[in-house]
């Protein structure tokens, strides 16, 4: 129901805009009510796309009767009386716009743009082109793939009691551990006693002990997150605090 009620200080008027060739479009615009119907129709056309030279403003009220047509460009807003909840239909006048024809509804009426199988093989380049490489580039991966027996090879490198270096984090220690673990999934494990506390436990995991280290110096990693070779303990003092 359209109101008169304004709050105090606000001449503001909050209507309803429809388009006559753009049957999906519906907004809710504040307008002020000094501005001029030229300066409405501004703001509409930032919002709807239809030029303001071929822009008619028809105002209804909130039970959809027609009050007037906002003819007069230099006249306010408010001589119309506009309130709270009326309606303002934007009708295009002119023939050629972009608007006219439904195309901006119904995209099925725009013409698709076609080119033959010969002139899009000709192209430099296009996706059926670059989806030919993906597929050779991961065909040649895939050809390219570590051998069945490499996590086997990889732990014969690595021996008990080497000093190595675990990813993530760049973290030290020493080989404790290499071996399967139960419930822990197929495959080798490398059980690290690392420098610092910053370990899961102390080389037993799930009630079973795999190797002996200090509370929270102990974990198991999978062999290739493990570098095994002259990686000393750091010094804590080594680097001066700023």
């Amino acid at each position: 129901m359209a109101s008169r009620l304004q709050l105090g200080g606000d001449n503001t008027v909050l209507l309803r805009v429809t388009h006559s060739n753009i049957k999906g479009f519906s907004s809710e615009v504040r307008f002020d009510l000094e501005m001029s119907v030229e300066a409405a129709k501004e703001k509409l056309w930032k919002k709807c796309g239809t030029s303001v030279d071929s822009m008619l403003l028809v105002l209804y009220d909130d039970a959809g009767s027609k009050i007037c047509d906002l003819s007069d460009n230099a006249r306010p807003l408010g001589f119309y009386s506009p309130l709270n909840g009326y309606h303002i239909k934007v009708t295009d006048q002119d023939p050629s716009s972009v608007s006219s024809g439904g195309w901006l509804d119904d995209t099925s009426l725009v013409e698709k743009y076609k080119i033959s199988e010969e002139a899009y093989n000709k192209l430099d380049s296009n996706f059926r082109k670059f989806k030919e490489k993906m597929l050779s580039q991961n065909a040649m991966t895939h050809e390219k793939k570590l051998p069945e027996n490499y996590v086997d090879d990889l732990c014969k490198s690595i021996k008990v009691g080497e000093r190595c270096e675990v990813e993530p984090g760049e973290k030290r220690g020493v080989v404790k551990f290499v071996g399967k673990v139960e419930n822990r999934g197929p495959g080798f494990w490398i059980g690290i006693q690392l420098d610092e506390p910053l370990g899961k436990h102390d080389g037993m995991v799930n009630g079973k002990r795999y190797f002996e280290c200090l509370p929270q110096h102990g974990i198991l990693l999978r062999p290739e997150k493990v570098k095994v070779g002259d990686y000393p303990e750091r010094d804590p003092f080594d680097e001066e605090e700023i």
